[in-house]
């Protein structure tokens, strides 16, 4: 799909100073980062043969493993592109307002993404992959589940690449959610079921949302405060450009760096987990025996999550006269894709809940089921758990009190034992996504710092901004809100050129808006067509 004809010019606006964009990193720098780049990749390697080896691993073929590095290195490409991609979100107002140089502001806002990925808690890791086609992720390890890993985050990579090369801030988020989108709509062409079957049309519902809503939020609110600043504050600097590199005053410098903190951090903790969680969708696939299911669980909690499994099967069978099917995996299978209820639904989830619970109370603990069982019993784990939570999102089944809390406290059990992510994740992760920020962040930044706004970005201007863009993506964490940091800050620092009385470069602006729109289709676009074409080649 095409995308309009934008370059990213070079002149700064009539008033005030460029950065210093010119200054290259020194020998020491370059040591430093490809240091780092390389230590990174060889304790993944190293991480992944120790795994191995502890589990005794019998390598009969290595295509697995060649297709598995192939994807990691697919999947950490895709963070690391995230990472310079989305750099302006928190460095571009520092840099333009004089707070920080550009070389330090990167490097800071990659330390700060690295902090955010290696302290998340993981929960939204998985979240993304409840988003995939449930035959995918249940065969994941097959052709069809690497053709549609390799999809998805190719796709995701080129969109990217594309939007950066012209220097427009889109939303990394919605580009690869809009690929996981095209793989699911292609999946159900391919499979002769109407394309609208394989979306997950709430989540659409909610980025169409986020859309319309991002811009506005960023807009509205940044100029509002910018507004609020004009009157209370009367130091009149505050609302000039900078001259030459004069820094701002010390509360607004510590606001600005403050905020720019606090964007880089709640990056590197939200976006870090979208790779962490198809970095083990990845390594479940290929290597379930170490990676499907946790194995550090406790022998007791073994015995806790068989005697919850029982518990919950006795309930719902009291809960529906109507007899088991003799496949209950079938009956959840459907439900999960098409979210259509059926009087078979409730035995069927009776019936896998108990056999769950028999398989783990007869094996003794997780670390004890063999090799050759390990990815039956993740998937009906992950049948199940799929099955408990659209089923308490929907409203269906009418269950007491009791039963629901029974449900969900399986849940937790069966995601506490399916639902980890080892240390080396977290840091091959941290690394990419760290060292990617500080990577061709120049045109994004340029691109709002100079393009959005007649006039030089001011002092108060930068910290509306910014300031906003943080609480934003805050509140969109606390409240599970779809809504993108980018279209956010993008459009903050727009709404402050208005408040300002700068005005708006209109043909940035109307690019901006284009490539905000064709996201999601472009997206989607291309990650079918490439699932078609590696489902072909595989």
């Amino acid at each position: 799909m095409a995308t309009p004809s934008y370059t990213v010019q070079t002149q700064a606006p009539a008033s005030g100073a460029r950065p210093q964009f010119d200054k290259k990193p020194g020998l020491f720098t370059l040591v430093i980062f490809f240091g780092v780049l390389a230590c990174g990749l060889l304790f993944t390697a190293y991480s992944l043969m120790h795994d191995m080896s502890e589990l005794g691993t019998v390598v009969t073929t290595w295509t697995p493993f060649l297709l598995l590095g192939v994807a990691l290195l697919i999947a950490l490409g895709f963070e690391f592109v995230n990472g310079f991609h989305d750099t302006a979100n928190a460095v571009a107002t520092v840099i333009y307002t004089n707070s920080m140089p550009p070389n330090v502001a990167v490097a800071w806002s990659g330390f700060f993404n690295f902090l955010g990925v290696l302290l998340s808690s993981g929960a939204v890791a998985f979240g993304i992959i409840a988003l995939l086609p449930v035959e995918l992720i249940l065969q994941v390890g097959s052709s069809a589940g690497f053709a549609m890993i390799f999809a998805l985050l190719i796709a995701a990579i080129l969109w990217n690449l594309g939007t950066w090369w012209l220097g427009l801030p889109a939303s990394s988020s919605h580009t690869l959610i809009g690929s996981i989108i095209g793989v699911g709509v292609a999946n159900a062409l391919m499979n002769g079921r109407d394309g609208t079957s394989g979306v997950d049309w709430a989540q659409a519902i909610k980025i169409g949302y986020a859309l319309l809503l991002s811009p506005l939020v960023g807009f509205g609110f940044a100029a509002l405060l910018l507004l609020a600043l004009r009157a209370f504050v009367k130091n009149r600097a505050l609302y000039k450009a900078p001259k030459g590199n004069t820094p701002p005053p010390w509360w607004i410098r510590g606001m600005l760096i403050v905020t720019c903190t606090g964007v880089s951090f709640a990056h590197g903790s939200n976006d870090g987990q979208k790779g962490m969680g198809l970095i083990m969708l990845i390594l479940v696939g290929t290597l379930p025996m170490a990676y499907a299911l946790n194995r550090t669980m406790p022998a007791d909690q073994a015995l806790q999550f068989a005697a919850v499994a029982e518990v919950t099967q006795q309930a719902l069978v009291k809960s529906t006269p109507l007899p088991a099917p003799a496949d209950p995996r079938p009956v959840l299978s459907d439900y999960v894709r098409s979210k259509e209820v059926t009087p078979q639904l409730i035995p069927a989830l009776a019936a896998l809940t108990g056999r769950i619970g028999a398989e783990v109370k007869g094996y003794g603990s997780l670390s004890k089921v063999p090799a050759e069982a390990v990815s039956n019993v993740r998937n009906d784990m992950y049948l199940t758990s799929e099955t408990i939570r659209l089923m308490d999102k929907n409203k269906v089944g009418n269950f007491d009190a009791d039963t629901r809390d029974k449900l969900q406290l399986f849940k937790q059990q069966i995601d506490n034992s399916t639902r980890f992510i080892p240390l080396w994740v977290k840091i091959a992760v941290a690394i990419a996504l760290g060292l990617g920020t500080m990577v061709g962040w120049k045109r994004i930044v340029v691109t709002v710092g100079e393009k959005i706004g007649k006039s030089h970005l001011t002092y108060a201007q930068g910290a509306s901004a910014e300031t906003v863009a943080m609480l934003t993506i805050g509140a969109a964490d606390m409240f599970g809100l779809p809504v993108s940091t980018t279209h956010v800050l993008s459009s903050g620092v727009a709404g402050t050129m208005v408040a300002n009385g700068g005005g708006l470069q209109m043909k940035t602006i109307r690019n901006l808006l284009m490539a905000w729109v064709l996201t999601l289709p472009a997206a989607i676009m291309l990650s079918g067509s490439l699932y078609w074409l590696f489902t072909q080649i595989f």
